[in-house]
């Protein structure tokens, strides 16, 4: 699957295996159909950092991804777009994301040495 413009830090299937999610250092989050091995419509961009951490929620229908910007970005997966704003308050960058099982939580892991539960909603 080639794509991305730079190093890529993070992938991950959905929980069908249909889709696959990737960030890279390139700033952007990529959604590519597992099957066909295309991209699927265009980056999601926002982040102004490297992305180190992305992930799908059980449902397949947001990503989560963390980035060097000390960010996370919550993406509708189906549209392409950004839900809401950055979820901020990281002194360093964001190394690792995921969400919990039900989908209702995000837990995210810094540069910072901190760990963090997210509302998702």
């Amino acid at each position: 699957l080639m794509g991305h413009t730079g190093r890529v830090n993070s992938v991950g299937f959905s929980s069908g295996g249909k889709r696959i999610v990737s960030g890279s250092d390139d700033l952007t989050v990529r959604i590519w159909d597992g099957e066909r091995g295309v991209q699927i419509g265009d980056p999601l961009e926002g982040h102004i950092g490297g992305v180190n951490s992305v992930g799908f929620s059980s449902d397949g229908k947001r990503i989560v991804s963390g980035s060097d910007d000390k960010t996370l970005r919550i993406w509708d997966a189906e549209k392409g777009v950004q839900i809401g704003g950055p979820l901020e308050g990281y002194t360093g960058g964001v190394n690792s994301v995921g969400f919990s099982p039900d989908g209702k939580r995000i837990v995210s892991g810094s540069n910072d040495k901190g760990i963090t539960v997210w509302d998702a909603h």
